[in-house]
């Protein structure tokens, strides 16, 4: 479920061109395993999302073996590894697979279903027909197992005080708030006993603007606008604003190719998930997604904007 606000500044898209988004690095992204819940929860430069047990809960009298039905229980499962992991080469016959393992389990609890201390742990391995076949995919296991992804919106960069720059007026930078923030919800991702989904939001923090006219990026952690709001206030004049994502240009693009600056942004996603216990976001981690956008800038004589 994604927050669709502000779609009337989609059409600076034909302005500011939009020419890629290339993954960052991982950093210390990676997926992640919190606390003693049973969903492993990972961000990366290409998105966040979560591997989880969603089959947890049966009725107030049952088990795991009941609900079974005299099944063995296949404690494994293999994933695909997330996108944005970077990995050597798989041994010859093998390809990696995300492992996720449920232990300390007890099929014949109760209250809870599982065991109060069942949870997930996870391993990157190399798979082949061997390895394949200590997790088999059998259909009556599906239960316990969901998983959901989400990407991060293309980059919409918003420039105030009007769309197109001037020379010698400040232009301030921020994503639009369609750009800025996401949230997803999952009502098979079962992560506790309390039989809640497992909702994740990614909310931009950070922004780093390189202008393109060879001058020093910009950190904008102030001019991030809050949930909803936009960082530029239109009822004061550009000099009485109170974010910091500014430049000015001291040039026209006229002389660049296609007479735009190629303006690099840096930006940082923040990602956490509901903690229904405690009615609170919890942060899981960062990630940076690096983007290119093409800016005019025009003289102050020009007509445009």
């Amino acid at each position: 479920m994604r927050n669709r606000v502000a779609r009337g500044f989609i059409a600076l898209s034909t302005v500011l061109a939009l020419l890629l988004v290339v993954p960052a690095g991982m950093a210390s992204a990676d997926t992640k395993h919190i606390g003693a819940g049973t969903c492993n929860l990972y961000v990366n430069s290409s998105g966040f999302g979560a591997f989880c047990g969603s089959g947890w809960l049966g009725t107030a009298a049952s088990n795991w073996h009941q609900l079974l039905g005299g099944l063995p229980f296949v404690p494994c499962r293999d994933f695909d590894v997330p996108p944005g992991v970077t990995l050597p080469a798989a041994p010859d016959g093998k390809e990696w697979k995300l492992r996720l393992t449920i232990v300390d389990y007890d099929l014949q609890s109760v209250s809870p279903p599982g065991g109060a201390k069942a949870h997930i742990e996870r391993a990157i391995i190399p798979v082949g027909p061997g390895e394949r076949n200590q997790c088999p995919v059998l259909q009556y296991m599906e239960r316990f197992w969901s998983t959901f992804d989400e990407g991060y919106p293309p980059p919409v960069l918003q420039v105030n005080p009007t769309f197109t720059p001037r020379v010698n007026i400040p232009a301030y930078f921020d994503l639009t708030p369609d750009s800025a923030y996401i949230k997803k919800e999952s009502s098979l991702a079962v992560y506790g006993i309390d039989q809640d989904s497992l909702t994740m939001r990614g909310v931009v923090g950070e922004i780093i603007v390189d202008p393109g006219d060879g001058s020093k990026p910009i950190d904008c952690i102030g001019g991030v606008a809050p949930l909803g709001k936009d960082s530029y206030d239109k009822t004061k004049d550009p000099d009485q604003q109170m974010s910091n994502c500014k430049h000015v240009y001291k040039r026209s693009s006229a002389t660049q190719p296609d007479g735009m600056y190629t303006v690099k942004l840096r930006i940082r996603w923040d990602v956490s998930y509901w903690h229904t216990n405690d009615g609170t976001w919890e942060f899981v981690d960062s990630a940076w997604v690096d983007a290119v956008q093409r800016l005019p800038v025009q003289e102050v004589q020009a007509i445009g904007g």
